[in-house]
């Protein structure tokens, strides 16, 4: 993405914030995904592992490939926590919605 001066539409720290929104879409898809397969809103802790693991590969893999690859781009550990931070806040939120559930139906 090219520098942007916080003029405009693209501000400092644009492109962190559009890597944090599309994992933490993305998480929550996986999620919905997940839940509509199983048809229940069951909490596994393999589940939230494979998800992680699904963000850290294609995290991974996209900085790699913009640091390797792409002449005109560059990989950045940065770009990497922003896209594991969007991941962990929606696993945070799957917990917390799930025990906010659980502690709803056992009343």
């Amino acid at each position: 993405m090219p520098e942007s001066n916080g003029v405009g539409f693209f501000f400092t720290g644009f492109d962190k914030m559009t890597h944090l929104g599309f994992f933490f879409i993305l998480s929550v898809l996986l999620f919905y995904g997940k839940i509509a397969y199983q048809h229940n809103f069951g909490f596994r802790t393999l589940t939230i592992f494979k998800i992680i693991l699904i963000n850290v590969l294609i995290g991974g893999g996209i900085e790699l490939l913009q640091w390797k690859v792409f002449t005109y781009r560059s990989g950045e550990w940065w770009d990497f926590a922003c896209d594991m931070l969007g991941c962990f806040m929606a696993v945070f939120s799957y917990v917390l919605l799930h025990k906010l559930n659980f502690n709803e139906k056992s009343n």
